[in-house]
């Protein structure tokens, strides 16, 4: 059942509405109705309207200062002022105290039901025309999900769950939310099959009969930039989903043309170790642990596993013969961040500047570990509005602003997105099993191979092989790894976390964007 549109029209001539009111209440509508300013406080503090219709002109408070005390109460609420005066101060001041929209007295019953439509019926035929929307697409996407069988083809299937997802979620809570969901399970499972089937033979073929992954990237998308004679800031943000890209997108598109939006797949694990430095370094994990043994650290090794992007991404520039200097910078606080926001103009010095962003990183770990930023972050949208607020207030944006005044080109891109995950499954290994919820490395992993992507042989995917017996296991979908010693509190305490490491669209498929500015 339709939720009835719920109005509050305060007004000090209440009872010469009356035909109004009855009008609106024959349409379905529920008016709530207040003689005073005193009494629209009152109504607004016990309950939630759709709609406020406003007096400007009553005794006691105004209807500016009720306008005010509403606000503050209740910010979000359309508030329609309602004037028999058109004198420009008195609009100037209610407009700038953020009314919705004002009416001239007398108002007629066609104004007063335009105004509802346009504030109110608009919100619920926007929702109604989305949700019917979907559910037309919804055979055609469970066609294409079921027919998915190259890489090419779970490009587009995720890009158009990502697009109603986000579509749906913007309509505020629908019936078809649910179903969204399963499709979106449906597409995860039908995912991991077919990277079961196809990842191992990836690295018997040339790119383009398999997708561009990790090691692929700077020399494919990055460094033929370079030469164009403009200086190229590549912005690597930790942990970012393509959803979150998305919520990005209409504040970086003010500034910056966006000449490409693609996905590439991130290589297994979909972890900082693996992902990032086969970003960086242009190889292989294996490669690097044979080739640089000194940069190289195994999962149970003390110390970062990170340290050497900047040595890596050099050697990688040699590789392929890039000349030329560039910066490099790690940015985990805002004051690191706004220093390059300050000193803009540094970066347009080098032909290549590399600035890696940790916060989306760390947020996803303060989610787990702290229980007012899991409170914030219920859900997945809820995280992607927490990244969106991040975003908007952060040097990051800050630094595009200044960069968009110049002749730059901006690439953004990421390593590894992330997943929430909920269902466990129990795993036995022994003290230098790797401690990721999302995979395992080790020699003595005891596990059902039924509920896991399993490589017996690191060197068929490109890993390193500590042991001669090592093993990687990787979680898939919305599972997570948990040990059954304190298994219940385990559980309890990871379940509906965001983590990496496994296989799910959200951690493999993660974006790749190229901007232009409009210089």
């Amino acid at each position: 059942m339709t939720k009835s549109v719920s109005i509050l029209w305060a007004d000090d001539e209440i009872d010469l509405l009356r035909p109004h009111i009855l009008l609106l209440e024959g349409k379905g509508f529920e008016v709530i109705t207040a003689n005073n300013g005193e009494d629209a406080i009152d109504r607004v503090n016990e309950r939630d309207f759709d709609l406020i219709f406003l007096d400007e002109n009553m005794p006691g408070l105004t209807g500016l200062q009720v306008l005010t005390r509403i606000k503050a109460i209740r910010p979000n609420i359309p508030v329609v002022m309602i004037t028999k005066s058109e004198e420009e101060d008195i609009m100037d001041e209610a407009i700038g105290s953020k009314i919705a929209d004002y009416l001239i007295k007398p108002v007629n019953p066609k104004q007063v039901l335009l105004t509802i439509k346009k504030f109110v019926d608009t919100k619920r035929l926007v929702s109604e025309k989305t949700t019917s929307t979907y559910q037309t697409e919804f055979g055609k996407i469970g066609l294409q999900i079921s027919e998915s069988l190259s890489w090419q083809d779970w490009i587009q299937v995720y890009k158009k769950l990502v697009y109603w997802e986000l579509e749906l979620k913007g309509t505020g809570e629908t019936p078809m939310d649910e179903v969204f969901h399963m499709q979106k399970s449906e597409a995860n499972q039908s995912f991991t099959r077919f990277i079961r089937k196809n990842y191992t033979s990836w690295f018997t073929q040339d790119l383009g009969t398999r997708p561009m992954i990790s090691p692929d990237l700077l020399k494919n998308r990055v460094f033929p930039l370079m030469n164009k004679n403009i200086p190229v800031v590549l912005m690597v943000v930790d942990n970012l989903r393509y959803d979150q890209w998305k919520v990005m997108e209409p504040v970086i598109s003010e500034l910056f043309t966006v000449d490409q939006d693609e996905l590439y797949y991130s290589i297994l694990p979909t972890a900082t170790q693996f992902a990032r430095n086969a970003l960086f370094g242009g190889l292989m994990p294996l490669a690097i642990s044979k080739i640089y043994p000194e940069i190289w650290k195994e999962d149970f090794e003390e110390g970062s596993k990170n340290m050497y992007e900047e040595e890596l991404l050099r050697t990688n520039m040699q590789r392929h013969g890039i000349p030329g200097k560039f910066i490099y910078d790690k940015i985990s606080t805002n004051k690191a961040g706004k220093k390059w926001a300050e000193n803009a103009t540094s970066l347009l010095d080098q032909s290549l500047s590399v600035l890696v962003y940790n916060f989306v990183d760390m947020l996803s770990h303060a989610r787990t570990d702290t229980n007012m930023i899991r409170e914030l972050a219920d859900d997945e949208a809820a995280y992607r509005t927490l990244t969106q607020t991040w975003f908007i207030h952060s040097p990051m944006l800050e630094l595009l602003k200044e960069l968009s005044k110049h002749k730059v080109t901006v690439v953004i891109t990421t390593d590894h997105g992330t997943t929430l995950v909920q269902d466990p499954i129990k795993v036995i290994g022994d003290r230098l099993t790797t401690t990721n919820l999302r995979y395992k490395q080790g020699k003595n992993l005891n596990y059902n191979s039924r509920e896991v992507f399993e490589i017996l042989r690191a060197e068929d995917i490109h890993l390193p092989r500590p042991n001669v017996s090592t093993r990687y296991i990787f979680a898939t979908g919305s599972d997570f790894f948990a040990y059954p010693n304190n298994y219940n509190h385990y559980v309890k305490y990871y379940r509906n976390t965001f983590q990496h490491g496994g296989v799910s669209m959200e951690e493999m498929l993660v974006p790749v964007i190229q901007l232009q500015s409009k210089m």
